[in-house]
C-alpha cells in the first residue's frame, strides 16, 4: 500500500497581518489592542482638557469636545493606516493654550482667524515634508534650541495652570501673586494639584485623567461641579466649528511669526516624540534615519489640517504613544485601537461638558512639569547654547507667547555665535530665519 503523503500547507495570514506586519514586527492582534488601550488610557486626559481651553477662546465647548474626538481619531487612524507607527495623535497641549490665550486672547484675533492660522502652519508642515526642506530645518535649528522650545512649551502652560486655577492671581505691584486659599475653586485646584500629582508620582495608568475625574467629583460637594442628569448622550453639534476658519484674515504679514511659530513647536514636538519612542521599536536605521518616517510626519502634518477644518487647534503626535510602546505595540494596528477608543467616547459629552477649569488646571500644570524636563538636556556649561536656550524657554511664559520667545531665541544664537567668532558654526538657515525675526520686530510688531 502506497504512504499518504502529507505536505504542511503554510498557515493562512490574517487581514491585520497583510496590512500591519505584525508577525514581521514581533507582535499580535491581542498585544495590538493592549497597547492601544494603554495610550489611550494616558492621553485621554485631551478629551476633557481641549474644550475647556478653547471654550476659553469663544468656541463652542460641545463642537470641540466632537472637534478634539474626530480630529485624534481621524489623525491615528491615518498614521496607523499609511505609516504603520504605533502612535497617537491629537491636539497639542500648549499649541492650544497658545491658540486660546495668545492668538485670541492677547493678539485680539477672532478665533476663526487663529484657526486660519493653524490650517496654514499645517499646509507650510505637508509643503516641508514633501519636499525634503523638513531634513535641511531640523538639521540647521540647534539641538539646545529644540529642547528650550518643548520646555518652554512646558512652562508656558504650566503658568496657564496656575492661571486657571486662581492659584496665581496679577498684582498692580509684583504683577502676579498667591490666590486665595479660602475660594473653594482654588481650594479644589490645589486638591486635585496634589492628586495627580501622587497618581503621576506613582506612575498609575491613566494618572492624568483619573485625576481630572477624581477632582470633577470632589468639587460636587465643593458647589464647584454641576453633574449632569445622565452621563452618556448623543454628541453635542459639529456644527459650530465646523470649516469655521477664515483663512483670508490669517493671511497677513503681521501673522507670519505666529504661523511659523506654530510651525515650529508642532515640529520640534514631534520630532522629539518620533525618535524617543521609535527609538524603543527598531523604527531607527543603521543611519539614525526613521523608517518610514516621510510617511509618518506627513500624517502628522495632515493632523493639523484635518483638525483646523473640524474646529480645532494643532494636531499632533503624543509621547504618550510611549505607554503603548511600552507593552508591546510596535505596528499602525495600536493607533488604530486608539482612535476607535475615542470614538467610543463621543458617547460620554455630558461627564466632559461638566469638568471645571479647576479639574483641568492640575493636568495643565502636570503636563508642563513633564515637558520641561527636556532642560536638562541643555549645556548649561556652553554660555553660547545655555544663553538663547534659556531666554527662549523663559520668555515664553513671561510674554506669555510661544512666538515671542522662538524668535528672540533664534535672534540671541545667531547673535551670539556671529560676534564671538562662532558664526561658520551656525547653519544659514539660522541667519534667515533670525533676520526675518527681527524685521517683525523692526516693522510690524
Amino acid at each position: 500500500m502506497a504512504k499518504s503523503i502529507r505536505v504542511a500547507l503554510p498557515a493562512r495570514e490574517s487581514v491585520w497581518d497583510r496590512w500591519f506586519h505584525l508577525t514581521e514586527n514581533g507582535s499580535d492582534v491581542r498585544t495590538e489592542v493592549l497597547a492601544g488601550l494603554t495610550t489611550f488610557v494616558t492621553m485621554a486626559y485631551i478629551i476633557l482638557v481641549n474644550p475647556v481651553i478653547l471654550k476659553d477662546a469663544g468656541m463652542d465647548q460641545g463642537a470641540v469636545f466632537v472637534a478634539t474626538i474626530l480630529a485624534t481619531a481621524i489623525a491615528s487612524a491615518f498614521m496607523g493606516l499609511v505609516a504603520n507607527y504605533p502612535f497617537a495623535l491629537a491636539p497639542g497641549m500648549g499649541l492650544n493654550s497658545f491658540f486660546a490665550y495668545v492668538m485670541v486672547g492677547s493678539m485680539g484675533l477672532p478665533w476663526t482667524v487663529a484657526l486660519g492660522a493653524v490650517f496654514l502652519s499645517g499646509v507650510i508642515a505637508v509643503i516641508v515634508t514633501l519636499t525634503g526642506l523638513r531634513e535641511l530645518l531640523i538639521r540647521a535649528i540647534p539641538t539646545s534650541l529644540k529642547h528650550a522650545v518643548g520646555a518652554g512649551i512646558g512652562m508656558f502652560i504650566a503658568f496657564i495652570g496656575f492661571k486657571n486655577a486662581e492659584l496665581i492671581v496679577d498684582n498692580p505691584v509684583t504683577l502676579v501673586d498667591l490666590g486665595n486659599f479660602h475660594d473653594p475653586k482654588v481650594l479644589l485646584a490645589v486638591i486635585g494639584l496634589i492628586i495627580t500629582a501622587v497618581l503621576v508620582a506613582k506612575q498609575v495608568k491613566g494618572g492624568i485623567i483619573l485625576g481630572i475625574l477624581i477632582t470633577t467629583f470632589i468639587g460636587v460637594p465643593m458647589g464647584v461641579t454641576q453633574l449632569p442628569t445622565s452621563p452618556i448622550s448623543a454628541p453635542p453639534s459639529l456644527a459650530p466649528g465646523f470649516l469655521k476658519l477664515d483663512i483670508l484674515g490669517a493671511l497677513q504679514l503681521a501673522l507670519l511669526p505666529t504661523i511659523f511659530s506654530l510651525f515650529f513647536a508642532d515640529l520640534f514636538d514631534t520630532i522629539g516624540t518620533f525618535v524617543g519612542v521609535a527609538g524603543r521599536t527598531g523604527m531607527i536605521d543603521e543611519q539614525g534615519r526613521l523608517k518610514r518616517g516621510n510617511r509618518a510626519l506627513f500624517a502628522d502634518s495632515l493632523g493639523t489640517v484635518f483638525g483646523s477644518l473640524l474646529g480645532t487647534s494643532n494636531t499632533t503626535t503624543y509621547v504618550e504613544s510611549a505607554a503603548g510602546v511600552s507593552v508591546g505595540g510596535r505596528t499602525g494596528l495600536t493607533a488604530l485601537v486608539v482612535g476607535l477608543l475615542f470614538l467610543l467616547a463621543l458617547l460620554f459629552s455630558p461627564i466632559a461638558l461638566a469638568v471645571p477649569a479647576q479639574a483641568t488646571a492640575p493636568a495643565l500644570i502636570i503636563v508642563g512639569v513633564l515637558m520641561a524636563a527636556s532642560l536638562v538636556e541643555i549645556d548649561f556649561r556652553n554660555f553660547r547654547e545655555a544663553f538663547p536656550a534659556f531666554a527662549t524657554a523663559l520668555l515664553m511664559p513671561l510674554t506669555f507667547s510661544i512666538s515671542l520667545g522662538l524668535s528672540i531665541g533664534f535672534i540671541a544664537y545667531a547673535l551670539i555665535n556671529l560676534f564671538t567668532g562662532r558664526a561658520r558654526e551656525v547653519h544659514w538657515l539660522m541667519y534667515v530665519l533670525a533676520v526675518l525675526f527681527g524685521l517683525y520686530f523692526a516693522f510690524v510688531r
